[in-house]
């Protein structure tokens, strides 16, 4: 991020003042959400300056494109360079309170080889801390094998099928079918689907037409499977929390919301966020225009991300976005933390179940893959 007027390394007396009515008008906005006068900041931390000199700075801030008054006797608010000024000193100094920090712990699990779901809990508690959206990007785990298949009926033409792993990951798809499928027929169709992954429990008293849809769904389901499976181009992408959006004033106005939500609109623009914020290996924001480069909108949110790790290898990242207005210090310090101890349990729980992991490839080396793909656990 970069200010429109850079601060100097050996600021005077005054800029230093001026900086920190700046800093500290920001602060109270943050917390207020309210236009700040003068007299407002005085009462608030500045008692050694007097009213007239604070507005002589606010007056110097005002014409350096900091502050804005959006009415001529109103208070001052902080610009979007403003903001971004002060996130960049902001997430110098992250701060976490006793009890996001023991939320946090509590992710930190000893024993879990559910890869996937481990990493979509943890992003919902990532949610509820922050009250923020929240997506991350994840590596291909292998060694992973279908455990369940649910089946739901859209229709009289088309089901809607569940493909779950043993790992947590939901791969979703739809068939056309040329009949109505009953309760009776989806319980039994599914009773087929356990059959053939586990080996175990043939359902009896199956109608010819019933076994032939179920073999020619199951079929279908597992070419799709494999092709997904073996065609990894991008990384896996969790979203969540988006409605919490919807808690601040700043996102009631829909086009204001919409604009924001362009941006997590596409699994696309979310990879270039995280993958530049992986690229430079370190704590990244974005603020309003900054999100240019990556969009056509100027949205009035932020986004912080922060990569994640397996064995000190980044190996995906972790966003969160909010309104400008926000807590950026206990922000940074809580999506810090998030990611040492994912960090911490991924590397532990890869290397204690042998779990290998692959990141995106323009390559499809299926015959590679065929060793660490199960389809079916018949293993027992």
């Amino acid at each position: 991020m970069k200010a429109l007027n850079p601060v100097k390394k050996n600021k005077s007396s005054k800029e230093e003042r001026e900086h920190r009515v700046l800093m500290g008008l920001i602060e109270y906005f943050i917390n207020t959400g309210k236009p700040v006068g003068s007299n407002t900041l005085k009462e608030r931390g500045f008692e050694d300056l007097s009213s007239a000199t604070i507005r002589n700075y606010f007056a110097s801030l005002e014409r350096q494109g900091y502050l804005e008054q959006q009415h001529t006797s109103g208070g001052r608010i902080p610009t979007e360079e403003a903001f971004k000024l002060y996130a960049e000193e902001a997430l110098k100094t992250p701060e976490i309170a006793d009890y996001q920090k023991n939320k946090l712990n509590a992710l930190n699990v000893d024993e879990t080889h559910e890869i996937a779901s481990y990493l979509q809990e943890a992003v919902e508690t990532l949610s509820a801390l922050t009250n923020c959206a929240i997506f991350v990007s994840a590596p291909r785990f292998d060694h992973d094998y279908i455990c369940r298949i649910k089946i739901m009926e859209i229709d009289t033409k088309r089901c809607l099928c569940a493909i779950i792993t043993d790992f947590g990951v939901i791969q979703s798809e739809i068939l056309h079918i040329d009949t109505k499928l009953s309760a009776f027929s989806i319980k039994r169709i599914e009773e087929y689907f356990h059959w053939r992954i586990t080996g175990h429990d043939e359902p009896q008293n199956m109608r010819t037409e019933e076994e032939e849809l179920a073999q020619k769904i199951y079929n279908e389901l597992m070419v799709r499977y494999v092709i997904s499976y073996s065609t990894f181009n991008d990384d896996d992408i969790f979203r969540t929390g988006f409605s919490k959006l919807l808690a601040y004033p700043e996102f009631h106005d829909a086009s204001t919301l919409a604009n924001s939500l362009t941006i997590l609109e596409t699994k696309r623009t979310i990879r270039l966020f995280l993958k530049e914020c992986s690229g430079t290996n370190s704590l990244k924001c974005w603020i309003g225009s900054d999100f240019i480069p990556l969009t056509n909108v100027n949205p009035h949110s932020m986004v912080l991300a922060i990569p994640y790790y397996i064995n000190n290898q980044a190996v995906g990242a972790v966003g969160l976005m909010g309104p400008i207005r926000s807590n950026y210090k206990n922000l940074s310090g809580i999506i810090g933390r998030f990611s040492e101890i994912v960090s911490d349990t991924l590397t532990r729980n890869i290397y204690k179940h042998k779990i290998s992991f692959r990141q995106p490839t323009t390559e499809t080396h299926f015959l590679r893959q065929q060793e660490q793909m199960l389809l079916e656990d018949k293993r027992n």
